[in-house]
């Protein structure tokens, strides 16, 4: 059975992807950072054994911190073998305030989730799919990283670094056999947008060619195709209704 390691998994887009993979037969290794979060996060793991008799995994860990991060790939590695089929970087934040107005705190608080997380895992997973000459990493950008938009400096700047690590370790690491891919949803139907202005989601909507918000399966069914097609590496996938066409 394969394995698979997912930061921010507990719930929206993450749960997806865990529930696709475990649909998929991968055991399946989440964290969770607060006490709520780990409600939801042994829920999820209790779900993916009873439906697809897979195993699972929900560690504490705030992969902000990189000694967080090795606690869960260790975690990982010690359930499951050294052999990581899968590392999907999805952690993620969102301030959407004003740039003059956005504390340092806040600014940091996002780069560090959404971007510095991901080259934490990376630094700790790569070398078990370099000994297993074997490897797919899948980051969770965002048409933010492809695109500029108002009040989301800090956001699109962490999600454009997502996808320069990912072309970067796609170069690097492509005749080890390991691949590396960004998914760039657009507006999808998650906790982060039904926390904002919902006239606003709806005039947004209306700006989509398809005159809609997605939903997290759309997102789970494009991380499937870059785990099953082997050719695909240092690519940008978006799912997002046409609202940007790169």
């Amino acid at each position: 059975m394969k394995n698979a390691i997912i930061t921010g998994g507990s719930r929206g887009i993450g749960e997806a992807y865990a529930l696709k993979l475990g649909e998929m037969g991968y055991n399946v290794v989440i964290n969770y950072r607060s006490d709520s979060s780990k409600v939801l996060a042994e829920e999820l793991v209790e779900k993916l054994k009873k439906t697809y008799g897979v195993d699972g995994l929900a560690v504490q860990a705030d992969v902000r911190k990189y000694e967080d991060c090795e606690k869960l790939v260790n975690a990982a590695v010690a359930k499951f073998g050294d052999k990581i089929d899968v590392l999907v970087n999805n952690a993620g934040i969102t301030n959407n305030c004003a740039f003059t107005a956005l504390p340092k705190e806040k600014y940091m608080a996002v780069l560090e989730t959404n971007l510095i997380s991901a080259f934490h895992m990376c630094h700790f997973v790569l070398p078990y799919m370099v000994k297993h000459n074997e490897g797919c990493i899948i980051n969770t950008s965002s048409i933010g990283g492809l695109m500029g938009v108002a009040n989301q400096a800090d956001y699109c700047a962490s999600k454009s670094g997502l996808i320069g690590m990912s072309r970067a370790l796609a170069m690097e690491f492509g005749k080890q056999n390991i691949r590396v891919n960004c998914i760039c949803p657009g507006m999808i139907w998650t906790d982060m947008l039904r926390g904002v202005n919902q006239d606003e989601v709806k005039a947004l909507a209306q700006a989509i060619p398809m005159g809609k918000i997605g939903d997290v399966e759309d997102i789970a069914n494009a991380l499937e195709f870059l785990i099953k097609d082997k050719y695909m590496t240092g690519q940008c996938v978006s799912p997002n209704g046409g609202i940007v066409m790169p």
